[in-house]
């Protein structure tokens, strides 16, 4: 069976040094754009005691000049935004006091990269020679037909001349540099279902991913993650220029990002492909509730910040999604000191980082998987007291990423 789904798939920008200039006046004017839109929704909210709605501030948004910075319905996606916040931060009031309205985008007397989202008339796709035109509004062409040309590498297993249609184009800012976004409708085959039993998965910075299926633990260490990152990181600042970001420097930032993208992709199409193959039809995903919010000292902000637990979610939802794997988001509270065999949450019971021993039952296992567990216990109706041996729980299978064949592998198949 297949069915449409919405895909956005991400492409770096070949040509940067050519477009970036162009693209940061474009993000510029998506700003600017957005403040006067919320400057004057404040003037009406102190007059009308009332928020504009989306049509209002179109209307009086087309006669300012800033509105002609960007093809025109660029410059609508940008009040449509700004509409969506209005209303999240209406919900939210009503449970949250604390809750702030959208506010301007501004750093310091700067304003922010905005992103710029191109529909229908404001991009032309040639995805034979992977490039992508996109259009400025008339405040900033030179002449008539001027327009940005980027062009565009996406990863390997994605060809977008196969894709039902291009829906719109984003030009986003990553912090570093200009990337594109492209918003897909693609056919997708779909299984009904993968099967009854369930698995979870505790997600973690050293263990990238720790799986617990009914009959098996699964641990996907990181380790090729951190030697790219060691790697592709001395070579950018080895290349650095006087003047900024070399193009040598801007080369091997793209290239650890491919590394991390096919990094990611492959260990969520595993994954998937192993509950398949096992009859898992629920997989419960540790979701850790507010904590780049919490402070872990500079070199642990500096990990978690780093750490892409929202990015695997996303790829294992749409992944499973196609599969018949139902990926469900579990809060992680408790689980990491909580025996999964008897249910004693001594905080002791977690020696040290990789190893945990209950003081009730004697458990000894994989701190990880002891995780995982309990994650897989969120969903199971057995929850405590299933028969997990030591053996089992203490020394799950390693799989190890081999660049060579860019696939998992267990340990001992992996030759270094």
């Amino acid at each position: 069976m297949t069915v449409e789904a919405t895909r956005t798939y991400v492409g770096s920008i070949q040509n940067q040094q050519q477009v970036c200039d162009g693209l940061d006046s474009l993000g510029d004017s998506a700003s600017k754009i957005w403040n006067v839109a919320r400057w004057t929704a404040d003037r009406i909210w102190d007059e009308a005691g009332e928020i504009p709605d989306e049509g209002t501030l179109k209307a009086y948004m087309k006669n300012q000049s800033c509105w002609k910075d960007l093809n025109a319905q660029s410059s609508q996606k940008v009040i449509e935004e700004l509409s969506d916040a209005f209303q999240s931060w209406f919900d939210l009031r009503h449970k949250f006091d604390e809750a702030n309205p959208p506010g301007y985008r501004k750093h310091g007397d700067t304003r922010p990269k905005s992103t710029v989202t191109f529909k229908a008339d404001g991009f032309k796709h040639d995805p034979e020679h992977d490039r992508v035109r996109l259009s400025k509004g008339k405040n900033l062409k030179e002449h008539w037909s001027d327009f940005l040309l980027c062009e565009y590498q996406i990863r390997p297993d994605v060809d977008l001349s196969e894709v039902n249609k291009v829906q719109n184009v984003r030009a986003v800012w990553n912090g570093d540099e200009w990337e594109l976004h492209f918003v897909c409708k693609v056919e997708l085959e779909t299984n009904d279902s993968a099967g009854n039993e369930v698995a979870g998965i505790d997600l973690g910075i050293k263990n990238i991913a720790t799986v617990a299926f009914p009959d098996e633990y699964i641990l996907y260490p990181g380790n090729s993650l951190k030697q790219d990152k060691h790697y592709f990181t001395r070579a950018e600042y080895d290349t650095e220029g006087e003047n900024g970001p070399s193009e040598k420097s801007m080369r091997a930032r793209r290239k650890l990002t491919d590394r991390e993208t096919h990094f990611y992709h492959t260990l969520t199409d595993t994954i998937i492909t192993e509950c398949v193959e096992r009859g898992v039809g629920t997989l419960a995903v540790s979701w850790p509730e507010d904590v780049r919010e919490s402070d872990w000292g500079k070199t642990g902000n500096k990990k978690l910040h780093s750490w892409a637990f929202d990015r695997i979610y996303q790829y294992l939802a749409y992944k499973g999604e196609i599969r018949g794997v139902e990926v469900l988001k579990e809060n992680e509270w408790d689980t990491s000191k909580t025996c999964s065999r008897c249910g004693d949450a001594t905080k002791s019971n977690r020696v040290e980082r990789g190893l945990y021993v209950c003081e009730s039952c004697e458990l000894v296992a994989n701190a990880d998987c002891n995780g995982a567990e309990n994650m897989r216990q969120k969903i199971t109706p057995s929850l405590h007291g299933e028969d997990r041996s030591n053996g089992c729980v203490a020394q799950p299978s390693v799989h190890l990423f081999d660049r060579e064949s860019g696939t998992f592998q267990t340990r001992e198949q992996v030759v270094s």
